[in-house]
């Protein structure tokens, strides 16, 4: 299925409750502005409190939802941390409906041979430990929601591994088997749980990656985002276990 295409209702994601990880730049931002665009209430995550507040205020400018932020840091995050994220979400809306694990980072692009374990280590837990554990604690929020919708960021090198691409394809690879095996082994069927392979987009993470690449030659956020309403509203709710390209 080619995404450019599709055509989400206005009102697409009206009343929903999401949490997006990573939400400060990039993919992040552009989904919190679309989802609150098609009427849902954004939790904001992220790094950088400041970000947030920006967004949050854009946010509030356009006329949607009011929105909510979340600070917590996902490579450092507690058993405690996450049961106190759950308790603030449960008391203030009693339900989630959706997450987009979006936050990631790239680590460094060398060959394993010299790959700094401690970057490795940095890598595993934001983009495969934190999705994980975030998802699993939060169960029970999503558990409440009539049809709840997790997302996973996978990447062209999470489907095959690419030399230099190190620990960032490596756990990749292994959030596409986390997505998998949760809308496997999950009993509620009221949940569906999908990755998404943004492709090549204009963002901080792309140039750090491809330094010499025209960053006008890729689309921007914003012009994939028609993939990431479809993967979090109603539209796509047969679709368990996939893992779809944004750019078709």
């Amino acid at each position: 299925m080619t995404f450019s295409q599709y055509q989400p209702r206005p009102d697409l994601l009206k009343d929903k409750i999401i949490l997006i990880t990573g939400a400060g730049d990039g993919i992040g931002r552009a989904a919190a502005i679309s989802y609150a665009l098609h009427g849902a209430t954004v939790v904001l995550h992220g790094r950088t409190l400041n970000k947030l507040e920006v967004i949050y205020d854009e946010i509030e400018g356009l006329g949607a939802p009011q929105p909510a932020i979340l600070p917590l840091q996902l490579s450092t995050a507690t058993s405690h941390d996450y049961e106190l994220l759950l308790n603030t979400l449960e008391k203030q809306f009693g339900r989630l409906d959706g997450i987009l694990h979006n936050a990631g980072i790239l680590g460094e692009r060398t060959e394993l041979a010299h790959y700094p374990a401690e970057v490795w280590d940095d890598v595993m837990a934001v983009n495969l430990r934190a999705p994980f554990v975030l998802t699993q604690a939060l169960l029970p929020l999503l558990q409440k929601s009539e049809h709840a919708s997790v997302i996973f960021t996978s990447s062209g090198v999470g489907r095959e591994v690419r030399a230099q691409w190190g620990a960032y394809s490596i756990s990749k690879i292994a959030i596409e088997a986390t997505s998998k095996l949760f809308a496997t082994e999950h009993v509620h069927p009221n949940i569906r749980f999908n990755c998404i392979n943004p492709g090549g987009t204009r963002t901080a993470m792309r140039a750090k990656a491809y330094p010499d690449e025209d960053p006008k030659t890729l689309q921007t956020p914003e012009q994939i985002m028609p993939a990431y309403l479809y993967l979090m509203g109603e539209d796509s709710l047969s679709l368990n276990g996939a893992s779809i390209d944004a750019q078709g």
